[in-house]
């Protein structure tokens, strides 16, 4: 069905049968509603990173950055880094409350990023060379290394870092399952309102912002709309005011271009740059375990094709899970693997699957429902039939990262700021950490991998770095642990009648909204 058609149909209900709204909260702010394909299984970026675009709402982290990633004062309201690089020293901001009425101290801040260097995704690798988290007053926290990491002071944001109140986690909690990482209790603009699973969240004002001209907004509403279409329509009919990560598909950006109240705004991806779209091979398979097998896969992928009928052309493929926009870092080499059919069919045959085999693929949304298909057709003449399996998000951590039971699955990876942050997690073995979402879960493991990346955490060198990265592409796209596809162009979508929503690096996604206003 086409999308005037769509929308025609649905006409004759009520906006409410559609997309209800909720009630405006009491105050002159307004209300603002943002726009998610998908629903995060967390709303705390803590321990879990699928939920950096809501955590920053609630949860703050010590920083926050301009477009060129100059740090500026959050919860640290001065800072100093050493000259060896050793030792970083904070001075919080005083007279902050959590949103239950405590004290925000530096014990929140040892304690929050002591955790994540266990447990965080990234923070583990970002985090590896702290040996010290001190508290010498209730405002000032002292980080002591033993080793340079030139972009730690940059991984310090609420999205990436944030802090949690200390005083909420018992002795025995377990981070990875506690109640704040549903229901978050930060020191934040907006305070955590309510969740109805499926249909929306409602983030509030939070009246005891230790900004007192900040937020703008009474209220900020959050709609679960799992349908592509639907959503393009809401922007349409400006039922929804905001999206970010080009949130509709992207065969109907060009209609939404010329449309006078939506602004289509590409800055506020410098923090976080477009995601790798990638395809992820559990190597405990018996199947995928085989070289050949991942070989004859590779063979199989067109990328420019991909780009260009899946993503109307707005996207860039690549063969690296580092990204373009990182242009020092990434190796723009070619696969080593080039599209080749003849190729995977005698690789299959000679891994002792001359007829062929099947492959199941795990996706969640519906923009990697499009992905997964153009696979399946692709790898289909070399002899590969793939068996999509979609899912929610949580369900798809639970059988990734959980149980390991899976063949392949699309993921969408971030690099972040540095490559070390955001794509060291998918190649260093120490990063195979059973039961922590976007981590190593191919459970790949090369040593030769390992020594690289280390080198490249703690040098100063940026030169040294850069090749020490371009190494470890060369050497991964040859074990071809992963499939990396495409980076997509992205996009906030935005209603005119609102303003202050990318206003830093971490635009609307990473950032914490709080300078958002609707306009008079």
């Amino acid at each position: 069905m086409k999308r005037r058609d769509l929308l025609a149909g649905l006409a004759g209900l009520p906006l409410t049968a559609l997309l209800p709204r909720i009630a405006l909260a009491a105050g002159g702010g307004g209300t603002v509603t943002a726009v998610a394909a998908t629903e995060t299984p967390v709303l705390l970026a803590f321990v879990n990173t699928s939920s950096t675009i809501w955590s920053a709402k609630t949860t703050e982290g010590l920083l926050e950055f301009d477009h060129d990633l100059t740090p500026r004062p959050l919860l640290a309201a001065e800072w100093d880094v050493a000259e060896d690089g050793l030792t970083y020293t904070f001075r919080l901001r005083q007279g902050v409350k959590w949103h239950d009425g405590n004290d925000f101290t530096a014990d929140d801040v040892t304690f929050s990023l002591e955790t994540m260097k266990r447990l965080h995704p990234r923070n583990r690798s970002t985090f590896a060379h702290i040996t010290a988290f001190e508290a010498p007053d209730p405002h000032t926290v002292i980080l002591r290394l033993e080793k340079p990491t030139p972009f730690l002071l940059t991984a310090l944001s609420s999205g990436e870092s944030p802090i949690v109140p200390k005083h909420l986690y018992a002795e025995d909690a377990d981070p990875l399952t506690h109640p704040n990482n549903t229901a978050p209790i930060g020191t934040g603009p907006y305070v955590f309102k309510e969740w109805v699973r499926g249909s929306h969240l409602i983030f509030d004002r939070n009246p005891n912002y230790w900004d007192a001209d900040l937020p703008r907004v009474d209220r900020l509403v959050v709609r679960f709309i799992t349908d592509a279409a639907a959503r393009t329509i809401a922007f349409e009919t400006g039922d929804v005011d905001i999206g970010v990560r080009t949130p509709v598909p992207f065969r109907d950006l060009e209609g939404l271009e010329d449309l006078e109240h939506i602004v289509l705004e590409p800055q506020g991806y410098t923090y976080s740059p477009p995601n790798i779209t990638i395809v992820e091979a559990n190597l405990r398979d018996p199947i995928l375990s085989d070289l050949r097998v991942r070989q004859a896969i590779a063979h199989s992928i067109d990328r420019e094709a991909l780009a260009k009928i899946v993503f109307y052309g707005r996207a860039t493929p690549s063969a690296s899970a580092v990204v373009p926009y990182h242009k020092d870092f990434h190796l723009a080499d070619p696969s080593p693997y080039a599209l080749d059919l003849g190729a995977a069919k005698a690789l299959l045959a000679e891994a002792g699957h001359p007829d062929g085999v099947t492959l199941t693929l795990d996706y969640t949304s519906e923009d990697q429902r499009l992905v997964g298909e153009f696979l399946r057709a692709s790898l289909s003449r070399a002899g590969i039939a793939l068996e999509l399996r979609g899912q929610d998000m949580g369900t798809l951590i639970a059988r990734i990262y959980g149980d390991q039971a899976y063949q392949l699955h699309l993921a969408s990876i971030s690099n972040l700021f540095d490559p070390q942050v955001g794509v060291q997690r998918l190649y260093w073995s120490k990063n195979i950490i059973k039961g922590v979402a976007f981590s190593n879960g191919t459970g790949y493991q090369n040593p030769e991998v390992d020594a690289l990346l280390e080198a490249a955490a703690t040098s100063t060198d940026r030169a040294a770095r850069i090749e020490a990265w371009h190494e470890v592409q060369r050497i991964v796209a040859r074990d071809v642990p992963n499939f990396p596809l495409v980076a997509p162009t992205w996009l906030t979508i935005a209603n005119t009648r609102i303003e202050g929503h990318t206003s830093g690096a971490e635009g609307a996604y990473d950032g914490s909204l709080r300078r958002l206003a609707v306009r008079a």
